[in-house]
């Protein structure tokens, strides 16, 4: 009886023999054994699919006519010196087994083969790709910067939980729940979690789940093939669409599904507005984001970045930030969370210190309206009043731009000079 493999993050054989008899019963005992068999009979039939990320290994027989394994052997090495080669010898070739391992194989197995055997193998040679793979991914992602570090702020030990979370969700392929009260940045984070797997250089397709009809949630799993596939506010999407996900995810997935949440769904299931199986399904890795609330002292870091960014878009000077307004940031709990005190570094760097201590107090919409209003008012005093001039330097329509001075009753010519 054939015995499976352990989960590995990486099943796929490349099978080269020209015999295809042998290929179709090798095929076959791959199969069996769970993993993926890619089949060709020929040196330029395999070269096709041998790339320098190619993610498997290689099983050949040795002797084909025209060109054999070894030149399948330079080949490989060409492409890729890592990927592993195992060559399948007959009872005479065993002097050119040895010389093909002196010259880079992987293994050599004499035919028959025991299938226990080729498995043990086959075993070894896939957990060497996934970890020079693995190994791989890890230098590019030091390369351009742990995403984990350079998008999640902070130092405390509630922070570091999480950058530590986000990491162990980003190495798995297993549905991610990422939770956390409104404003702490869910979509930000179900990014970072993106970024950092093996799907980080496909598509991050992202979608509020309010309103997401099936149809449309096949579009967007489409979308996102090789990649993953981000649906924020799980609560509020249809009964009919979480259905939709739900046999999705047990028929099988090319995109990852990361839901978020800002609300507790386990309470939504015992309310019976949100399916059981879908939330259970979803809830394998749970990446839950502390409140500011929670974690005070990263309010200094975070704020310091806000304010860098919001001068940087405003185009002035970053203001300093005096201690005190600092204490004075950290005694509130921000039930915002990070946009409010996003907003609050808006109104620190347009000079509207004494506003600062108000921001928690305010809710969302309000504090979004007066970081817009304040913006308005900047670009045209920077423009002498000029409404064009300020809609363009705010990327903005002159209709848009217009609609919005009226909204918020501001004339152009009081800010001439």
């Amino acid at each position: 009886m054939t015995r499976s493999l352990s989960p590995l993050p990486t099943r796929k054989v490349l099978l080269v023999d020209d015999d295809a008899a042998v290929r179709e019963a090798l095929g076959q005992t791959l199969e069996l054994a769970d993993l993926d068999a890619v089949t060709a009979g020929s040196f330029v039939a395999a070269k096709d699919h041998i790339a320098p990320e190619f993610d498997g290994v290689i099983l050949s027989d040795m002797r084909m006519p025209g060109r054999d394994g070894f030149h399948l052997l330079a080949y490989a090495q060409e492409v890729d010196a890592e990927l592993p080669v195992v060559l399948l010898t007959g009872e005479g070739d065993i002097p050119m087994a040895v010389r093909a391992m002196s010259e880079g194989a992987f293994d050599f197995l004499e035919k028959p083969c025991e299938t226990a055997k080729l498995m043990t193998v086959l075993e070894r040679a896939l957990k060497t790709r996934a970890l020079v793979l693995e190994n791989r991914r890890l230098q590019r992602q030091l390369e351009r910067g742990d995403p984990a570090a350079r998008m999640i702020f902070g130092t405390s030990p509630q922070v570091q939980e999480l950058r530590a979370r986000v990491r162990a969700a980003a190495v798995t392929e297993a549905e991610v729940l990422v939770s956390g009260a409104p404003g702490s940045g869910i979509p930000k984070v179900a990014e970072v979690v993106h970024l950092m797997s093996r799907r980080g250089q496909g598509a991050f397709v992202k979608r509020p789940a309010a309103g997401l009809t099936p149809e449309t949630f096949e579009e967007l799993c489409h979308s996102a093939e090789g990649g993953s596939l981000f649906l924020d506010e799980l609560s509020a999407m249809p009964q009919e669409t979480q259905y939709a996900v739900l046999a999705r995810l047990e028929q099988g997935s090319d995109a990852r599904i990361i839901g978020g949440s800002s609300v507790d769904l386990s309470e939504r299931v015992a309310g019976g507005s949100f399916n059981a199986d879908l939330y259970y399904r979803l809830d394998v890795m749970r990446v839950r984001i502390p409140s500011l609330a929670e974690r005070r002292d990263d309010i200094p870091v975070l704020f310091r970045h806000y304010v860098s960014q919001a001068a940087e878009q405003a185009g002035i000077d970053a203001p300093e930030i005096s201690p005190e307004t600092l204490a004075s940031l950290m005694a509130q709990d921000w039930p915002g969370n990070a946009r409010s005190l996003m907003s609050a570094a808006m109104r620190f760097v347009l000079g509207m210190p004494e506003e600062v201590s108000k921001a928690a107090d305010l809710g969302l919409a309000e504090q979004m309206a007066q970081v817009e209003r304040s913006l308005l008012i900047a670009a045209l005093g920077r423009q002498n009043g000029k409404a064009a001039a300020a809609a363009e330097a705010l990327k903005l329509p002159r209709k848009t731009f217009y609609d919005k001075l009226a909204r918020y009753g501001i004339r152009p010519e009081d800010y001439r000079r």
